[in-house]
């Protein structure tokens, strides 16, 4: 599109949304005759009238209609490209404020908070984190590292991994009441509930053949942190399912042992949220690669079998 087509069409659009040529004049810094010029080549560029003409005011013929609408949606593409080309050659900095869930900020997010920094130095970081869900918008903050159920429907969400819930109990625990071979025989077991289950109280898991099992729990332990859980069941009180990246390590250590082989619990996606597509700043883009480059490798919370 041309210079002068491009300004042809936003002395348009400032016509229209001052109601009046003298108006827009005075917006633009241009003469009235100039504003009436431009309107003028680009009705006769197009072959249609855009506006009514009256001594007081201007409206919109059905054309002009049609054509303003759509013209609105060219300016905002072409600035969004623009915003896009800009913010790839910008060099992130600022504060960036987010949040995340206790065990997964721990064990995931702080060391790759810190290897970031090493390559931007310039970008801060604020962190809340909580098992809670964080309204990002009233609170303020840029991003939000979710799993599973990523609350309001209108945030804008890219996967960056993947966990999956393990159920598991401690060699203790299962010598002295016994190791469940079906996901019914749970009922039975002191099961350690997390307050934050999507159904408290209820756990799933899927048989080989694809029929779904799902058996309500009890214990004696509830709590609403899983690495407390995950600890608690260590020490032979019970059974918990936890995700991977929480119950990983101390499955490596001999403290947990994982039970139900034969069926498979639920798995989630990781994700990193953030409030809009639109305009997003440098330090968002690059912090939300870096997750998903450093996350898609093979120590990622997924690549548990």
């Amino acid at each position: 599109m041309s210079t002068d087509r491009f300004q042809a069409i936003s002395v348009f659009i400032k016509v229209v949304e001052a109601g009046g040529f003298a108006r827009a004049a005075e917006r633009l810094d241009l003469s009235t005759s100039a504003v009436s010029r431009h309107v003028a080549e680009l009705e006769s560029r197009l072959g249609a009238r855009l506006l009514h003409r009256t001594t007081r005011k201007v409206s919109l013929t059905e054309a002009g209609q049609a054509f303003y609408e759509k013209s609105l949606q060219l300016i905002a593409d072409l600035e969004e490209a623009e915003a896009i080309a800009t913010l790839a050659t910008a060099k992130p900095r600022g504060t960036l404020k987010l949040t995340a869930s206790i065990n997964f900020g721990m064990l995931h997010l702080a060391p790759a908070i810190g290897a970031f920094q090493c390559e931007y130095p310039d970008v801060l970081f604020d962190v809340n984190l909580s098992d809670r869900f964080v309204d990002l918008v009233e609170e303020g903050l840029d991003l939000a590292i979710r799993i599973g159920d990523l609350g309001n429907p209108n945030l804008v969400a890219k996967r960056i991994g993947e966990m999956r819930l393990i159920a598991c109990a401690s060699p203790t625990y299962l010598k002295r009441h016994g190791t469940p071979r079906h996901p019914d025989e749970l009922a039975r077991h002191n099961c350690l509930v997390y307050e934050y289950s999507p159904v408290k109280g209820l756990w799933r898991f899927t048989a080989k053949d694809g029929t779904e099992h799902r058996v309500k729990i009890a214990g004696s332990v509830h709590a609403n942190n899983g690495d407390m859980l995950a600890a608690i069941a260590a020490e032979g009180v019970g059974i918990t399912m936890e995700p991977d990246f929480i119950v990983d390590p101390l499955i490596a250590a001999g403290r947990l042992v994982p039970i139900l082989s034969d069926f498979r619990a639920p798995s989630a996606g990781i994700f990193a949220v953030y409030p809009s597509r639109r305009h997003l700043s440098a330090k968002v883009r690059v912090f939300v690669d870096f997750l998903t480059a450093r996350f898609a490798g093979p120590r990622a919370p997924s690549t548990r079998g």
